[in-house]
């Protein structure tokens, strides 16, 4: 029997690590499409999902998905872990290379920013684990120093997305409706979201 080609691919580095004291460590792993697509998959067909829009994807198309994101330098994803366990998926994007640029002027500085928290796992502390977990991807999303202000467009339905916006700081400037992208490589439909915006942290 041939061994699968993909045990012969190394795992993909972390880009980044964070230890909170009393929670784990946080890790940022670059997505490795083969390697992450069933689990990815196993979130986004969840029905607490949908505002993801991929409820209907195959696992294959997951992958072909990530497998477009990985080839830009424009667009980012990160498999994030506590320890060993995979807890979040997290993408970050440059704007102006984005369909929300046509909803508002971007600024030099602005980073845009995805996430989905996996869905939660029996044995898992509860209480605050989402605050603490979401403080470091926010520090992560600000680890360059280039980055200025983070940018956040939910649909405007994810009620539960837009109050946990509310509690990080970011600020709503009004409803957008991000055009529909029908290109051979990806397929987005038009979407109603609200835009939110965060400042860099003034450091005393």
């Amino acid at each position: 029997m041939r061994p699968d080609s993909t045990a012969l691919v190394p795992p993909r580095a972390d880009v980044c690590t964070e230890t909170v004291e009393g929670f784990g460590t946080v890790r940022f792993t670059p997505v490795d499409p083969a390697a992450d697509s069933a689990v990815l998959h196993s979130w986004v067909v969840e029905e607490r999902a949908s505002f993801w829009g991929m409820n209907g994807a195959s696992r294959e198309l997951v992958q072909e998905i990530y497998e477009d994101v990985d080839r830009r330098d424009t667009h980012h994803a990160f498999m994030v872990r506590l320890d060993d366990e995979p807890v979040a998926l997290f993408q970050t994007y440059r704007p102006e290379e984005d369909r929300v640029s046509e909803c508002y002027e971007v600024r030099e500085g602005d980073s845009g920013v995805h996430l989905m928290l996996a869905p939660p796992a029996a044995g898992r502390p509860r209480p605050g684990f989402s605050g603490t977990l979401v403080g470091s991807l926010i520090r992560f999303a600000f680890r360059d120093p280039a980055v200025r202000r983070l940018v956040a467009e939910p649909d405007a339905r994810n009620d539960k997305a837009l109050a946990m916006l509310d509690r990080l700081g970011f600020v709503r400037h009004g409803e957008i409706t991000l055009p529909e992208i029908d290109l051979p490589e990806v397929y987005l439909p038009e979407k109603r979201a609200v835009l939110a915006f965060l400042d860099r942290p003034e450091v005393p």
